[in-house]
């Protein structure tokens, strides 16, 4: 005997027929639900201008209660940083310690921090000369 499931998604707003499953974190915690394209769309315009303003961080390890510090592995954090930047034309070391201004242009999701400081230009000490 032969079984055929057919799983239907229901736009978990309007009850209409959903286009996807969309899945958002928020407090440590992740959720999902279940939209058309147009309410799917919504969403994401919502959080567009909270995405845009955010830095992006480590995945919520489950188990980890609403609200508790994230804890990320050194290494994996490194690996990140050093991914980022150079998918944003940032040279960085495959190894070794990662420059504090990479380190906060990543956090901050701004490359532009990630120049180098100008040169430091010698500061020219002048004498105070007399006329006899």
């Amino acid at each position: 005997m032969a079984q055929r499931t057919v799983v239907e998604l229901i736009d978990d707003i309007d009850g209409k027929q959903a286009d996807e499953t969309v899945s958002f974190s928020i407090d440590g915690v992740t959720y999902e639900i279940d939209l058309s394209k147009a309410n799917a769309s919504k969403l994401r315009t919502n959080f567009s201008r909270y995405v845009q303003k955010a830095r992006k961080a480590g995945t919520a390890k489950p188990g980890r209660k609403a609200g508790a510090p994230r804890t990320v592995n050194s290494r994996e954090r490194s690996s990140d940083i050093r991914s980022w930047a150079k998918q944003h034309g940032i040279t960085v070391n495959d190894r070794g310690r990662i420059p504090a201004q990479v380190i906060e242009a990543y956090e901050s999701n701004d490359p532009r921090k990630a120049k180098e400081p100008a040169a430091k230009i010698p500061q020219t000490t002048f004498k105070a000369v007399s006329n006899p």
